[in-house]
């Protein structure tokens, strides 16, 4: 059976395939969860999430097409699917109820 939770990890990776609406590629993930994080994540922790978050059925793969830049090879972009949508609204809700237990006031 597969999880239909997510890790804290899987959670930024998600999120910035929403943010990028079927235009992220794994380069572009990893640039824009730098840039809301201010921390660079390892890409091939980056390429195993999507993967993961792939066989979860919360991400979709499209190829682009072949580019003369890239030597003729085409880029995989990502688009987030209503189980991701659910799950990462899912994790929202679980990280509120963490914060109303700890009776933290921001």
């Amino acid at each position: 059976m597969v999880r239909d939770t997510i890790g804290s990890f899987e959670k930024l990776v998600l999120s910035a395939v929403h943010r990028l609406a079927g235009q992220g590629y794994a380069v572009s993930i990893v640039d824009e969860i730098e840039k809301r994080t201010a921390q660079a994540p390892n890409p091939g922790a980056v390429y195993a999430t999507l993967d993961r978050l792939q066989k979860k059925g919360f991400i979709s793969s499209r190829l682009g097409e072949p580019t003369a830049e890239r030597g003729g090879r085409r880029k995989r972009f990502y688009a987030i699917e209503a189980p991701g949508i659910r799950a990462m609204a899912a994790a929202q809700e679980i990280d509120r109820k963490l914060w109303d237990l700890a009776e933290v006031t921001i």
